[in-house]
């Protein structure tokens, strides 16, 4: 669960600092993996560095865990991918070095960097390519192996030309195929770690990537140290490196508290602290740290409401609840203008996102209008009923975003003016994952907390086609959205899809299907000024294979 940030004096903060050092030498003094390494001969290798995480996750394998916001920092150096895609959402080769497509994209064609292998020794060639898009599509449900969320529902199979080259068919025109090679979930893991049965894949020292680290110990719950692969030599040409990373280990390490996080990195202790308070972030770069709030490609932070649930099934409702909220008030109370408004229900940055921020105006007068006709009536207390009871919103703040709850006590604020009832239940990553999910019959509004690659691939999650993901559960009875949806999807053009997606952008706001509260800054780096040459990629995950620390 996470606590409403408030701003700190420089004073107040630096005692802070000064009792939180001595927990965090407590837990360093107790962890024998945390010994500086010696410099290796040339001056940009060598070195150890400790990122200090909120968060493990509950398992390692690596279908399952390699989308979380958490365990996806550690596939990022045990893994590659087939693309990389940057920030801006560019795409360009990685360990495919080019590929084609046909005219109406459901066929494509890989052609494999030679020479790859995986820490186990397998070749990374055409057969573990198609072992791996197959594991992504269908996962191995029976066993606790699930799908990949985003990958394309419209896979049909893959199958090998020749050792570097690989061929992939779709029912249906995909054009985010390609895109989505470089989605943090598409991870390349050895063959034998594939048919590996679950309770082995969990063990994370016995799964083989091809990534310029490998795991070298680690505790459940604990840590995770990496070292440096030495024979690596196929890295993102788009980072400026391809050769072995230089530092010699990277040291994931569960420190639950943010302060303590933050006053490790300020102590020396630690190099890179992970989601510190927004509010702190200020002050910190005035102290010379290292800031970095990236932000992903993917959906903005907001709700997808569960049209099912009375009074969400209203569309005047749920129009009221668009208006009702201050998304400027949020920016300025809980956050810093690193953070951007909403425009729409993806980011700004994602290739396709149009503005439609006049439909997210702060109009409180417009939202009582609203609630007025849909017959909602003001009591007293304030609370609005109708037929005997109130008009109330169960909000699940989302565990992966540390500012979840500060967010939703704010809206409250805002939303009990209007006559709403609002409660606020938050719960631990474990928890959350259990007890909440898209449409589920006690959540009115999931938070979104969500990154993808190609806008192409959002259509079909929405709705239920392609066993996508449902999130408004309409099923397939807004006719206009289902159309949408299979517009995008038949594509065979980015100059085809855009309009579209313009056109479902503004739809989905319209109806109140999708409420956005900001544009989302998931992962807030605070980070040692010794450490420098990281990289952040499309769905922001720090990178340390180009790195270097001083002394």
């Amino acid at each position: 669960m996470t606590e409403r940030s408030s701003p700190l004096s420089l004073s107040r903060r630096r005692l802070l600092v000064t009792t939180a050092a001595a927990g965090a030498a407590a837990i360093f003094a107790s962890t024998t993996s945390f010994t500086p390494a010696l410099s290796a001969d040339d001056p940009r290798n060598g070195g150890d560095i400790t990122f200090l995480i909120d968060s493990l996750g509950d398992t390692w394998i690596p279908n399952n865990s390699a989308i979380s916001s958490f365990q996806g920092h550690i596939w990022g150096h045990v893994t590659d991918k087939l693309v990389y895609v940057d920030a801006d959402g560019k795409v360009s080769p990685w360990l495919a070095e080019r590929w084609e497509q046909n005219d109406d994209a459901t066929q494509f064609t890989l052609h494999l960097k030679s020479g790859v292998t995986f820490s186990d020794g397998t070749p990374l060639d055409a057969s573990a390519v198609v072992a791996n898009l197959d594991i992504w599509y269908a996962g191995r449900k029976s066993e606790g192996i699930n799908p990949i969320g985003l990958f394309p529902k419209t896979y049909d199979h893959a199958e090998t030309v020749d050792a570097a080259t690989v061929k992939v068919f779709f029912k249906k025109p995909t054009l985010g195929f390609i895109p989505t090679l470089g989605y943090h979930g598409s991870i390349l893991i050895s063959p034998k770690t594939i048919a590996a049965p679950a309770a082995q894949q969990a063990d994370l020292s016995k799964t083989s990537g091809s990534g310029p680290y490998v795991v070298d110990s680690w505790k459940e719950g604990d840590f995770v140290t990496l070292t440096r692969r030495e024979d690596y030599n196929w890295g993102p040409a788009a980072v400026g490196h391809t050769g072995p990373a230089f530092l010699d280990t990277i040291t994931y390490k569960l420190v639950s508290e943010p302060s303590l996080r933050v006053a490790s990195v300020q102590s020396g202790q630690a190099d890179i602290a992970y989601n510190a308070s927004p509010q702190e972030l200020q002050s910190l770069k005035e102290e010379g740290f290292t800031i970095a709030t990236p932000r992903y490609l993917g959906f903005v932070n907001g709700w997808a409401i569960n049209t099912k649930l009375a009074p969400y099934d209203d569309v005047k409702v749920r129009q009221a609840l668009q208006a009702g909220i201050n998304r400027q008030e949020i920016i300025d109370t809980v956050y810093t203008s690193d953070w951007k408004l909403a425009t729409s229900f993806v980011q700004s940055n994602v290739p396709g996102a149009t503005d439609h921020g006049d439909l997210l105006a702060y109009d409180p007068d417009k939202a009582e209008k609203l609630l007025d006709e849909a017959g909602w009536v003001k009591g007293a207390n304030g609370i609005r009923t109708k037929d005997g009871k109130p008009l109330s919103l169960t909000l699940h703040s989302n565990p992966y975003l540390a500012t979840s709850k500060s967010i939703d006590e704010l809206i409250a604020q805002q939303l009990g003016k209007l006559g709403w009832k609002i409660d606020i239940r938050a719960y631990d990553v474990v928890t959350y994952g259990q007890k909440v999910t898209y449409g589920g019959p006690a959540v009115p509004a999931y938070e979104v907390t969500r990154s993808f690659i190609d806008a192409g691939t959002v259509a079909s999650i929405l709705t239920n086609a392609n066993n996508g993901e449902n999130w408004f559960a309409l099923g397939e009875s807004d006719a206009k959205l289902n159309e949408l949806r299979d517009r995008i999807a038949g594509a065979g053009s980015v100059e085809i899809r855009n309009p579209l997606l313009d056109e479902l952008q503004k739809y989905v706001l319209e109806q109140g299907y999708f409420i956005p509260r900001t544009q989302i800054v998931q992962r807030i780096y605070v980070q040692s000024p010794r450490l420098t040459g990281e990289t952040y990629n499309g769905v922001a995950y720090a990178s340390y294979y180009t790195a270097t620390i001083s002394d």
